[in-house]
């Protein structure tokens, strides 16, 4: 049995900001350094082979609130890397997805047929993924292992794995920053969700409260 912690970052600057952080490096907030010291928590009394991450600097240091008190390593993935947001890339989301037609209610309504121009396509991510989680638990075989990635990251996994489609991914929740969902990946593979998107870890002063895109592109 391999097992793998799926890990979100803690909360950043474009989070704080409320900016499309996409695949742009912004550091964590004050909040999310905050948010690290209860993860690492978590953590200490389970066995960890491995620890992964995106190359981006706050799923880099989500990772390392892990791998440091264990003595690992961290290994940057880069198929752990969020969805790039080409032309709202690093933009507000009020201000982007206001200014381009369609892409507000594809983000809200039809998540699966996301494609801003420049980035990439939300079903080629939710494959790019997939393969991704697959490939750490062949290699990783029999290990348990923790692969810190991105909110998007793990809304395309908790998908597949619970919906079995990427045409239900408007009915999948978004992950809190560090919420924890565990895979296990038996021989041939097959996997089982133990838990999804769990960050009973964090005191409800560290769960900031924000509102998705579809209030966000109505605010002056």
């Amino acid at each position: 049995m391999t097992r793998i912690y799926l890990v979100r970052h803690c909360e950043a600057m474009g989070n704080l900001q409320r900016v499309f952080q996409g695949s742009i490096d912004l550091d964590i907030s004050e909040t999310g350094a905050k948010q690290l010291e209860f993860l690492h928590a978590r953590f200490c009394n389970i066995h960890i082979d491995k620890v992964f991450s995106s190359p981006l600097v706050r799923a880099m240091k989500t990772a390392h609130a892990i791998a440091d008190m264990k003595n690992l390593e961290v290994t940057p993935i880069s198929g752990l890397r969020e969805i790039s947001g080409g032309v709202v890339e690093g933009r507000p989301f009020a201000e982007a997805f206001s200014e381009i037609p369609g892409l507000a209610d594809a983000w809200n309504n039809h998540p699966q047929d996301f494609a801003p121009e420049g980035g990439e396509p939300m079903r080629e991510a939710y494959e790019r993924i997939w393969a991704t989680v697959l490939t750490l638990a062949k290699v990783n075989d029999g290990k348990t292992i923790v692969a810190a990635t991105h909110g998007g990251v793990m809304r395309c996994l908790n998908c597949r794995i619970t919906k079995g489609s990427i045409e239900y991914l408007k009915d999948v929740p978004w992950s809190d920053n560090t919420a924890v969902t565990l895979l296990e990946f038996d021989d041939e593979l097959n996997v089982k969700m133990i838990y999804m998107n769990d960050s009973s870890h964090l005191p409800k002063s560290l769960i900031p409260v924000r509102n998705r895109i579809v209030s966000v592109v109505n605010e002056k």
